[in-house]
């Protein structure tokens, strides 16, 4: 199949590289010059492990191309895909919609023959409506349809959940559409991935509502979390305890400073407002919108805690920024709340994260970046572990306490045991655990 990608950010490139290692022939089209130069030169964007090496592979098999030009790979396209931002529009928390719709009409400019359109950007209930209008109004003549077709990619594990997804999920309403979705798809049928068929709009409200239940999961641990620290217990093993459970399950039960990313901050948002236009608030999510911004400025207030109260003149060390592991992905990241905090009480920080620290030179100001995590902690008075990076789950503590001023540790992943800590002679706090 023929395949045009708009749009090569995180989606778009990861997803046009997995379709052409399927065997498509796939054009990936952004109109950011220098992206498109850098990608033919097979310099990635993004960090996401093993996407340059898919990249190479499938750009020297002659099965995957970039391009700033529209046009001729639209007229000779089978399906393009919408994979362009929707970032949260300032003032209202809606989704914006802008870069969708311009995708939509230039797209209706060059169809020639029948041409699927399929919506891989998470939009509102509504969206593939909109732009069959669009098309509609542009190119009243075209042969098309408009699929939705939502993406469920965990950054840092991207490709894998691509190629062994849990589900695919088609919200087409046309037979010929089907058919061309079917074909696109058929390599995931040898691994034998469920593939869900529903309306359009139904396939639009799947992709939020997932996202929404997750960020939910994520805010009831962390509550549960507060709770634990209270009363005396341990909130990994409540976690385990309840995961367990098969109705319940063990993933996104892990306690923290807060979720953020490019999904969950702005699609929680972006749902909440749909339903309150609807005339059928969603309360459960408005609510944990709400705890989870709270938290993450709460996170700060912890640290100081941990370091005697006031952090005047105090050094601070902070070993990740990137909102997850794997990634280089700053967008909502915790350390965007707490690091300011920590700065405007007084502290200076020193910061490193494995892959953050271009994107993080942008967003944080009034910071020392450094080469690992040892420099950070050079006489340190607190040290926060803001990011479960691997590499951070097995430092040399005796060098690290030689390393700081005060051997006071912040573990807001909870990566290390308590007692582990104590014997080293660290005063460790953790979430959900007290203090050692």
């Amino acid at each position: 199949m023929r395949i045009v990608m708009i749009g090569s950010g995180y989606v778009g490139l990861v997803s046009g590289a997995c379709f052409a290692d399927f065997g498509h022939d796939v054009t990936c089209v952004d109109k950011a010059q220098d992206k498109i130069e850098r990608l033919n030169q097979g310099i990635m964007p993004i960090y996401e492990p093993g996407l340059d090496a898919l990249v190479a592979k499938n750009v020297a098999q002659k099965r995957l191309s970039f391009s700033v030009e529209i046009a001729e790979s639209v007229r000779a396209a089978d399906a393009v895909f919408i994979a362009v931002g929707t970032p949260s529009r300032r003032g209202d928390g809606h989704a914006d919609m802008s870069y969708v719709h311009a995708a939509a009409e230039e797209i209706a400019r060059y169809i020639t023959g029948f041409t699927v359109i399929v919506n891989k950007s998470t939009v509102p209930v509504g969206t593939g409506d909109e732009v069959e209008a669009i098309i509609r109004r542009v190119a009243p003549e075209a042969e098309f349809a408009v699929v939705s077709n939502p993406e469920f990619l965990r950054e840092g594990a991207a490709i894998e959940d691509f190629k062994r997804p849990d589900r695919v999920v088609l919200g087409v309403e046309d037979e010929r559409a089907k058919a061309v979705m079917n074909e696109i798809y058929r390599p995931l049928n040898l691994n034998e991935s469920p593939i869900l068929y529903t309306g359009r709009r139904t396939s639009e409200l799947i992709k939020y509502a997932a996202n929404a239940f997750l960020a939910m999961k994520i805010t009831f641990i962390n509550e549960m979390a507060d709770l634990c620290e209270v009363v005396g217990a341990d909130v990994q093993q409540v976690a385990r305890g309840i995961g367990l459970d098969k109705r319940i399950g063990g993933k996104f039960l892990h306690a923290g400073p807060g979720y953020g990313g490019s999904c969950f901050p702005k699609d929680t948002l972006a749902l909440t407002r749909t339903a309150q236009e609807a005339g059928r608030p969603t309360r459960l999510i408005e609510t944990t919108v709400a705890i989870n911004g709270d938290r993450k400025k709460a996170m700060a207030e912890r640290i100081a805690a941990a370091a005697g109260g006031d952090l005047k003149g105090k050094k601070v060390a902070v070993l990740g920024l990137t909102f997850k592991p794997n990634t280089d992905d700053m967008r909502d990241a915790p350390s965007l709340d707490i690091v300011p905090a920590l700065v405007g009480m007084g502290a200076t920080v020193h910061a490193f994260d494995p892959e953050g620290r271009k994107e993080a030179e942008h967003l944080l100001s009034g910071i020392t970046f450094c080469e690992g995590p040892y420099e950070a902690a050079d006489g340190a008075a607190v040290l926060a572990i803001l990011t479960e990076w691997d590499q951070f789950r097995a430092l040399d503590l005796k060098r690290l306490k030689a390393t700081m001023a005060e051997p006071v540790v912040v573990d807001l992943r909870n990566i290390y045991r308590p007692s582990e800590m104590a014997a080293a002679g660290f005063t460790y706090t953790g979430i959900g655990r007290g203090t050692a």
